[in-house]
């Protein structure tokens, strides 16, 4: 006798991106489960499942925007009602990974957080993990149990193709700098445009501050992309953008997966040389970050085949033909 087990996919969301998982459940074709969260009057958090859940595959949305702590640890608090409700199993899903760039020891007596976050999803339960456009690969191996790292490089070419299909031969991919070249490669290879690098470098001591020096390959005359994994304070592509037109450029574009969009970064861009900055919405935009020049695309496809997959227990990679395990 051959016993054949009942399924079920139970998806839920944190509160720090419902808009994201609505469009993740819409695509699926299922219904948003009920986390029931609240908070005591001290802030503490507390979660309760409106249904039961045991022997279920529970996919916990929750982007970690901020307050970065807060929504993580509300997180980890739905992971770990799941796992005492007798999930079969727990998928974190973080379209944008907290602590991301503390991924190593830049100087003496610092820690690396990200492994800290990631140990902390494994402990709460966590039984895989799914995240889109990770600050650096790295990142996958401070996880014990399986990652699926997603790329939205399908939705930004896209975008691109829709855009500049006409004018591919004037397009110079740019790498904001030597950690995205990469990246950048890729894209240049799809797209069949050129590509070039803008040196930077970040004053000794400090946060949140970079100085482009200058800029390896062609760029005079040409329409410029900048490809990053996130914009955050915008010191990065708006010090890349104004080096760039230095050099001749004929427009800029800044793309990122990630708009974190952290004063200044709004006030940075508007003034900046920069003529169009794409974004995703792995992270909400909230209505006073919105600017004529900013446009935000969707990955909850991207997410939802992901989710689809990890399902019904086939690769997540050749959704994106191997090109997201870089």
């Amino acid at each position: 006798m051959e016993f054949i087990p009942r399924r079920r996919l139970v998806l839920v969301s944190g509160r720090s991106h419902p808009a994201l998982a609505e469009q993740i459940a819409g695509h699926l074709g299922v219904e948003l489960s009920e986390a029931h969260l609240r908070e005591f009057a001290n802030g503490e958090v507390h979660c309760r499942y409106d249904t039961s859940i045991r022997g279920c595959d529970v996919f916990i949305i929750q982007t970690h925007c901020g307050p970065v702590n807060d929504t993580i640890m509300e997180q980890l608090i739905m992971i770990e009602a799941a796992k005492r409700a007798s999930a079969k199993r727990i998928t974190a899903v973080c379209p944008y990974y907290g602590y991301a760039r503390q991924d190593r020891k830049a100087t003496g007596r610092e820690p690396i957080t990200a492994k800290l976050v990631a140990d902390m999803l494994s402990v709460a339960g966590a039984d895989r993990v799914v995240s889109v456009d990770l600050h650096s690969g790295q990142i996958q191996g401070f996880f014990d149990v399986p990652f699926d790292h997603l790329t939205a490089t399908p939705v930004l070419e896209s975008y691109l193709r829709a855009n500049v299909a006409d004018c591919v031969s004037d397009i110079v991919v740019v790498a904001p700098d030597a950690g995205r070249v990469k990246v950048a490669e890729r894209y240049s290879q799809r797209l069949g445009c050129s590509i070039a690098m803008v040196h930077k470098t970040r004053p000794r001591g400090t946060a949140n501050q970079v100085e482009a020096r200058h800029v390896v390959g062609e760029v005079e005359g040409r329409h410029c992309i900048i490809i990053d994994d996130m914009i955050d304070t915008a010191g990065t592509v708006c010090a890349a953008a104004e080096l760039l037109v230095e050099n001749g450029a004929a427009d800029v574009w800044a793309m990122a997966t990630h708009g974190v969009l952290s004063d200044p970064a709004v006030d940075r861009l508007k003034s900046s040389v920069i003529s169009r900055v794409v974004v995703t919405d792995t992270l909400p935009v909230p209505d006073d970050r919105v600017f004529d020049k900013l446009e935000v695309l969707s990955v909850s496809a991207v997410i939802a085949d992901a989710i689809d997959a990890v399902f019904e227990d086939t690769s997540v990679s050749e959704i994106f033909g191997g090109d997201n395990l870089a």
